[in-house]
Order: structure tokens, then C-alpha cells, then sequence
């Protein structure tokens, strides 16, 4: 009798086992069949807008599980649309352009993948399996106006290429200036590319030959050539962090810091992508996203802003992300 109990129990526990695996198995060859593609336009070792793209990859691996590749691409468009067959025809699921320039090449290639989804940082279009992911980087551009124009004589803004995103962040900071002075005066300019250290960094020191004491500059991977310049020019001259943190390069001007974490919001958009629940209008992150958009004063630095405008600064976040502020109106 007590060997039959034993086999009894035996069985059931074996049944139970291949129950539970089972359930078990096609959940983990589902996180195993998973796979997402990153594209960026340049190299993830350098601080910045590509490493947001990196990490935001690195964040699905560890969050979702998923298979993660990546390819650094040039500003080539035939090597954009490359790319993204390359990752369609391998089963990748999700792949990320990281950057408005993917968006043609993804729409191109889309038509022949309509069961693989295709992100576009920086983007507002949603067309079928082609969905923008945009942060409203006016909105932080804009706090970062209105701290230059009550602190400051001129400003610089220098951009990689003349595109929305840079667009979107520069009419951000104009109007946060406008908010304060409407005559407060800013300069303009672009290098043409994302890579040339070089230009950016003569670009900005022109602009502050010329009397801006507060400059920008927003163009990706060549950005830190704009703070090595302000660095050089001494404390007089002023400026923001802008996505990763660059005070190591400029740590006796930079007052603030714009830091998105972008990583988090692709996770869960992808999330809902593996899901069976795709986004289903273009995704836009604001500073009503704390987890993703955050903007923070430095204390560390021989200069600081002063706690008044640190008050009224606190109070415009506040109406911005209660869309009370338009912070990217031309």
C-alpha cells in the first residue's frame, strides 16, 4: 500500500510538473523570441543623445528580457533604410531609430513589415506600425530661457542640424526668453551635422566673442565641443546640461541640469508593444512625466541661481505640465 501511495504522489507530482512547465516554457520562448534593434547616428560611448538611445535599449534587455542589438550608423539615409530591413528580415520585433532622420527610411520599410513596430525618437507621426516617440524638450528649453533672461545679457543656441527636435527645443528657449524680455538678445546657428567636436566648439566660442554669456549648445554628439568652449571662456559664461550630465567638461558654468530618462519611457512603450497593446497615437513625454523629464538646479557650482528665481522657475514647471504654459508655439 505505501508503495502505491508513493507512485500515486509520484504521478501527480510528475503531472503537476508538466503542468506548470507548460505555463512556464512558452512564457520564457516568448522573452527568448523577443528581440529588439537599436539604430543610432553615431557612437553609444559618447555622452549624450546616442548613449540615451543605448540605455534605453539596455533597459528593455533587463526589464523585458528581450534579445538586443544595435548598429552606429552615419548621417547616410540608404544605410538607415539598411539597417532597418536587416533587422526586419532577422525577426526583431521592435526597432528603434533613434532620431527624427530614421523617420523616412522607417516608413519606407514599414510597407513591407507591417507586423514589426518601428519607433522614431523625436517624431511626432503615428502611420500605421511607424510611432513617433517625442519628448517635448521645449518645455525644459523654455525654464532654461527664462533663467538666461534674468540672469543674463545675451544668449547662444548652436545646433547640429536644423531639424524639428532642435527646432522644438530652441522655439522653447526663445519663448521662456520672450516670457521674461522680449528684447532680450539670442543668437542662432547650426554646424550641418552631428560628429564635428570642432565646429561646435567654434561656433560657441564665436557666439561669445560677440557677448552671449549664456549658450547652449544641442547637437548630439558633437554638443560637448560647445562646453568645452564655454569651459574655456571662463566662469562669466553660463549654461544648462542638456540630457546627460556634461559638468565634468563646463563644472564652473553649468547651473542646471536636463536629464531624460528616456530609457524608462521606451520600456514601457515597448511594454505595451510586446503586449499586444501598441501605442495608439504618436508618444509624447513632458515635464508632467517626472520619471522621465526632470530639470534640476546645480548647488556645487561658483554660481548658482538665486532661490527667487529658483521660486518662479518652480512655478512655471507647475503650469507647464498642467498645459497651462505652450511652451513650442513658432
Amino acid at each position: 500500500m505505501k508503495k502505491t501511495a508513493l507512485s500515486r504522489r509520484s504521478l501527480l507530482a510528475s503531472a503537476l510538473g508538466l503542468t506548470l512547465a507548460g505555463m512556464i516554457w512558452p512564457s520564457l520562448a516568448l522573452a527568448q523570441d523577443f528581440k529588439m534593434g537599436l539604430l543610432v547616428p553615431g557612437s553609444v560611448s559618447e555622452e549624450g543623445w546616442n548613449r540615451i538611445g543605448f540605455n534605453a535599449l539596455k533597459g528593455v534587455e533587463e526589464q523585458l528580457g528581450a534579445k538586443i542589438s544595435y548598429v552606429e550608423l552615419q548621417q547616410n539615409p540608404a544605410s538607415f533604410e539598411k539597417a532597418f530591413r536587416d533587422y526586419a528580415s532577422q525577426g526583431y520585433k521592435v526597432i528603434l531609430g533613434h532620431g527624427f532622420e530614421f523617420q523616412d527610411a522607417a516608413l519606407e520599410v514599414a510597407l513591407d513589415y507591417p507586423d514589426i513596430h518601428f519607433l522614431i525618437s523625436s517624431s511626432s507621426i503615428h502611420e500605421g506600425n511607424v510611432i513617433g516617440l517625442n519628448t517635448d524638450t521645449s518645455q525644459p528649453f523654455y525654464l532654461m530661457g527664462v533663467i538666461a533672461a534674468k540672469m543674463g545679457k545675451k544668449a547662444g543656441l548652436v545646433g547640429g542640424m536644423e531639424i524639428p527636435p532642435i527646432q522644438q527645443a530652441f522655439a522653447g528657449f526663445k519663448n521662456g526668453v520672450k516670457s521674461v524680455n522680449p528684447d532680450f538678445p539670442i543668437s542662432e546657428a547650426y554646424i550641418g551635422n552631428f560628429t564635428d567636436t570642432t565646429a561646435t566648439k567654434e561656433a560657441t566660442l564665436s557666439m561669445i566673442a560677440q557677448g552671449a554669456d549664456f549658450v547652449v549648445p544641442n547637437a548630439s554628439g558633437a554638443t560637448v565641443g560647445g562646453y568645452q568652449a564655454i569651459a574655456e571662456s571662463g566662469p562669466d559664461v553660463r549654461s544648462f546640461s542638456i540630457f546627460s550630465d556634461f559638468t565634468q567638461v563646463a563644472p564652473n558654468n553649468i547651473l542646471g541640469l536636463y536629464v531624460a530618462d528616456y530609457a524608462q519611457g521606451v520600456v514601457e512603450v515597448v511594454r505595451s508593444i510586446r503586449d499586444g497593446n501598441p501605442p495608439s497615437e504618436n508618444v509624447v513625454f513632458g515635464l508632467k512625466d517626472p520619471k522621465v523629464i526632470s530639470f534640476t538646479f546645480r548647488d556645487d557650482g561658483p554660481v548658482s541661481v538665486p532661490q527667487n528665481i529658483r521660486a518662479e522657475v518652480n512655478a512655471i514647471v507647475a503650469k507647464i505640465a498642467a498645459g497651462e504654459i505652450k511652451t513650442d508655439l513658432p
